[in-house]
Parts: C-alpha cells; sequence; structure tokens
C-alpha cells in the first residue's frame, strides 16, 4: 500500500475520532444544562418508578415552576442521605460515574423521591385517621405503594428554611428522610441539591411513558403554598 491510499485512511478515522468527541461534548453539554438519564436502582418509588427503569430527568423544570408538594424530586444526597466523600477511592469513583453517565447502574449518592414537606411546614404522622399531615392538614396520597401504610413511623418535624422533607412511594421499602431523624439535619435535604424532576421512563420499552407532574399535594394554612 503506497502513501497516497494510507492517507485517506488516517483522515477518515481522524474524522470518526473527531466526530465521536464532538457527539459526546454535545451529550454532556445537554445532559449538565438541560436533560439527564438516570437509573432506578431499588423499589422505594413504586409504584410510580420501579427498580430497573432508566428516566430522562429534566434539570429546568423547576426554573420557573419552584418545587411544590408531590414532586418527584431527583436529588444529590451527599451530605445527607449519604457520606460526603465515598472512601473507594478515585479510580473506583470514575469507573462508577462511567456506569452511572451510561444509564447502566445506579448511584450511591443519587436518590429519587417525592416532596411532601417545603420550607415552613409542620409534617406529622399521623392523624386519628393514619394520615400524614402538613400544617394540621392531611395528605391524600394515592401515588402510596397499595397495602402500605402513610408511615407506619411516627414524626413530627418543622421543615428548616431552603429544606426539604422526602418521602418514597412504596413507604414499608423506602430509606428516606424518616430514617435520618437522629442524623444531623434531620434528614432534611436542601433545595440546592436537587437535581431535577423525572419527566419520561425511557427503559424498559414496555414502561415507556411520560412521568406527568402531579397536582400539588394538600392544602396547608402555615406558609399558603
Amino acid at each position: 500500500m503506497d502513501q497516497t491510499q494510507r492517507q485517506p485512511r488516517r483522515m477518515g478515522w481522524r474524522f470518526v475520532f473527531l466526530a465521536l468527541l464532538m457527539a459526546v461534548a454535545i451529550s454532556g453539554l445537554v445532559r449538565s444544562l438541560w436533560l439527564d438519564v438516570y437509573y432506578i436502582p431499588s423499589e422505594s418509588m413504586e409504584p410510580a418508578l420501579e427498580g430497573g427503569d432508566r428516566i430522562l430527568v429534566s434539570r429546568t423544570d423547576f426554573h420557573s415552576d419552584p418545587i411544590r408538594r408531590g414532586d418527584i424530586v431527583v436529588f444529590d444526597g451527599r451530605g445527607t442521605f449519604a457520606p460526603l466523600n465515598s472512601g473507594r477511592g478515585p479510580l473506583a469513583d470514575s469507573m462508577a460515574s462511567a456506569g452511572q453517565w451510561l444509564g447502566l447502574a445506579g448511584s450511591d449518592t443519587t436518590y429519587v423521591k417525592r416532596v411532601i414537606g417545603l420550607p415552613g411546614d409542620r409534617v406529622v404522622c399521623c392523624d386519628t385517621t393514619g394520615h400524614v399531615t402538613v400544617n394540621g392538614e392531611p395528605l391524600e396520597e394515592p401515588y402510596v405503594y397499595s397495602g402500605d401504610a402513610p408511615s407506619k413511623q411516627a414524626f413530627s418535624v418543622i421543615v428548616p428554611e431552603g429544606r426539604l422533607w422526602l418521602l418514597g412511594d412504596h413507604r414499608s421499602l423506602s430509606a428516606d428522610s424518616r430514617s435520618l431523624l437522629g442524623a444531623p439535619g434531620g434528614g432534611m435535604v436542601p433545595v440546592d441539591r436537587v437535581i431535577g424532576r423525572p419527566v419520561q421512563i425511557i427503559w424498559p420499552l414496555d414502561r415507556f411513558a411520560a412521568v406527568p407532574r402531579p397536582a400539588a399535594a394538600g392544602t396547608t394554612t402555615e406558609n399558603g403554598q
């Protein structure tokens, strides 16, 4: 093979390599600013989201319409639900991040839960009818997993400014704000740790569907939201 034949092949491989780099860069930009993909590793949000689902998460939905009660949120749990440092080392962290970025594995630090209490809310379990109450008003929670009680664990909390009280829909299987009542921060997640809102189940194909945003949960008396 002479030099003139080798040169077009090299040019072709360079073009493919550059095209791949561009695709990765564009994908990274889209996922960091608008839409990201996350893997649901557990059953804690059934029936809305099942273990093994891959979901599209909008990073911008809450910019124009702030978080409200009843919203499902994806959030960074480091410092609340998870340690700030994994302790596994940079190589293991990089490999785990790659699997998460590709949507092949769940994250040890990213969680999906439902917003029950906003800043200033008093959230209590439970009233005489077995309902969770927010500022004295019982919540109707049609999203709770069939057969589960709203909570078998009693609690009474006031959500601080800039924080959220979060529960899973499959209450009997969910590790959520209730699990951290005795920990620093009391299970309250900072609002600025919220990554976005699930908008679409993209895998498996037989579950391909939009994730609708529900009406705000409950009517309250203290902060009027």
